[in-house]
């Protein structure tokens, strides 16, 4: 495990120091972990490593699979993909949403809060 915890750190371009700081442990706690000693760290770092870094956990962990995770492998999960939405109307805004750009995301969002706004307050006779 030590020496895949070195190979993940460096593949992310980060020293000890940097890895320790991200992990809010000591840098001392990473050396140990990438030491000979047989020191490992506790699953919730095992998991913090594994984000840092952009690994598999099970790789990480066991020396199995790949070691970057493959983003295709939820393709086929049909959970992955769900959309907690019953609406049409609310589908096809969230479709639409993702298809912009960030810039005009933000702009949408400016819109739907201001409308928001307006609805709260009384409206008044014309």
């Amino acid at each position: 495990m030590q020496e895949r915890i070195r190979r993940a750190r460096r593949r992310a371009g980060l020293s000890q120091a940097a890895l320790a700081e991200r992990l809010r442990v000591r840098r001392s706690a990473v050396s140990n972990w990438e030491s000979a000693n047989d020191i490992r760290p506790a699953m919730p770092n095992l998991i913090a490593i594994a984000r840092t870094c952009k690994v598999s956990l099970e790789w990480l962990g066991t020396g199995r699979g790949p070691m970057v995770p493959d983003a295709d492998v939820l393709a086929d999960v049909p959970a992955a993909d769900a959309e907690l939405v019953d609406a049409s109307e609310e589908r096809a805004l969230l479709a639409a949403w993702r298809a912009l750009p960030r810039r005009a995301q933000l702009l949408v969002l400016e819109l739907a809060q201001a409308l928001q706004g307006q609805r709260r307050r009384p409206r008044r006779p014309l």
